[in-house]
């Protein structure tokens, strides 16, 4: 490692100084490369969290970044591709809708996902439930299917942003993962590498999100579209509570379930709204809408008509799952003890403590601690009533899926305070708040 040792790296950012772009390029190749041990990028990370990166940080750390690794090219594929990004949320089941819907419009959705990790759940693993489903494709297989077919998810591989596998990983140990610089160079980085060419990112705030506050919300907003603009990629945000689980379904199969029954045109309101909306969004960004109301036109016609199940479906089998799941439910796994969880009292949900639902969801085996965890495709919870409901002693609140025992006791004991129950009735806030 030639240039400024990575002792005196630390020490510049621990007082406050500003990197150049030589430094932030060797910051991360140095670490990629295995020049750097854990410790002393520990030691970086924590004191970039404190003190902050510069605009102009964020983008060249975000670039080095890119530079590690492959870069998949989409140009063989007519049209305006898109991407579609979560920060993280709880029921959050909107990419298994969205991608096939906007796809079924003719707009080409190419998407690299993640797992989930804590109390947030994570694309693979919901399609990983399905039998048979691959995550696994080579650049080529990606591309081919995105240009026959229109949609494709897959895993990010080994050889895409290599450097963000390897820091996000030393992050979520070492308590760095909240620092939004960091955050805006992990999901930028992974979605310049992947050849999109525009980015639609739902940014959720709330009890159950990364961003707590709006503030926080607006200001990764605003860093993810600068970053990515930077770096020649359209970003769109939108903003999305997570003060309730967006669904009523929070586990892998569960949220296969209950994708399937909003393309059918039977879904709940809320994940409908927020699904038609991004949707109307990633269209214009296509350029095959010429506003948003044009585009949510085209998307609840696609519903209606059956063209974004039928697309679900064809995108669900060119990745090798069985289609059979779209009629017949039955297909997915389900974890084999139930569990109903019941109100003491009679009133109104008044509240949800999101992220203990998100994480009595990984309790009963839906989710994992660490990277290594097995995940439980059957495991998971569904919510009985939405906020504002009203519920009578003794009725459901909750059912509870599990295969172990154990974990069904944790994640009862985990949700039976996670919904509260009131006698006066309460308005759900909206369901986004303004950028």
């Amino acid at each position: 490692m030639s240039g400024p040792s990575f002792e005196e790296l630390i020490e510049r950012k621990r007082d406050g100084h500003e990197h150049t772009a030589e430094e932030i390029d060797l910051i991360v190749s140095a670490y990629t490369a295995g020049e750097v041990p854990d410790y002393q990028m520990s030691a970086w990370l924590m004191a970039a969290l404190l003190r902050g990166l510069s605009a102009d940080e964020t983008v060249e750390m975000t670039a080095a970044m890119v530079r590690t690794g492959d870069v998949i090219d989409l140009s063989s594929v007519p049209g305006v591709k898109l991407d579609k990004h979560s920060t993280g949320g709880v029921g959050d089941t909107t990419t298994l809708v969205v991608a096939p819907l906007v796809a079924s419009c003719g707009v080409p959705v190419a998407k690299m996902s993640g797992r989930g990790l804590g109390h947030t759940g994570g694309t693979l693993d919901k399609l990983e439930s399905i039998p048979g489903y691959r995550v696994e494709l080579t650049a080529e297989q990606f591309v081919s299917q995105v240009r026959s077919i229109r949609v494709a998810v897959i895993a990010q591989s080994p050889s895409i942003v290599p450097a963000d596998r390897r820091i996000y990983a030393l992050r979520d140990v070492t308590g760095t993962v909240l620092s939004i610089p960091l955050i805006v160079s992990s999901i930028v980085s992974k979605k310049v590498a992947g050849g999109a060419d525009a980015v639609l990112v739902d940014v959720k705030v709330g009890s159950g999100a990364f961003m707590k506050t709006d503030e926080e919300a607006r200001q990764l907003a605003h860093d993810l579209s600068e970053v990515g603009a930077a770096l020649g990629r359209r970003v769109e945000c939108v903003i999305s509570d997570m003060d309730r689980p967006l669904g009523r379904s929070v586990g892998n199969s569960l949220e296969v379930m209950e994708a399937i029954q909003v393309l059918k045109g039977d879904g709940g309101a809320e994940l409908t709204e927020l699904c038609l909306t991004l949707a109307a969004k990633m269209l214009v960004m296509g350029r095959a809408a010429t506003d948003e109301s044009a585009g949510r036109a085209m998307a609840c016609d696609a519903i209606a008509t059956g063209r974004a199940i039928e697309r679900f479906s064809e995108w669900i089998v060119a990745q090798g799952g069985d289609g059979r799941i779209v009629d017949d439910p039955g297909v997915l796994p389900l974890g084999r003890l139930e569990r109903v969880v019941v109100a003491r009292s009679a009133g109104y949900v008044t509240r949800f403590d999101t992220h203990d639902i998100g994480r009595a969801a990984m309790l009963l085996g839906a989710g994992r601690e660490r990277v290594g965890d097995v995940v439980d495709p059957g495991a998971g919870l569904v919510l009985q009533r939405r906020l504002g409901e009203h519920v009578a002693a003794g009725e459901p609140l909750c059912t509870l899926y599990s295969s172990d025992a154990e974990k069904l006791d944790m994640g009862e004991e985990r949700v039976d305070g996670a919904i509260h129950v009131g006698p006066v009735a309460v308005e759900p806030q909206s369901l986004f708040r303004s950028l």
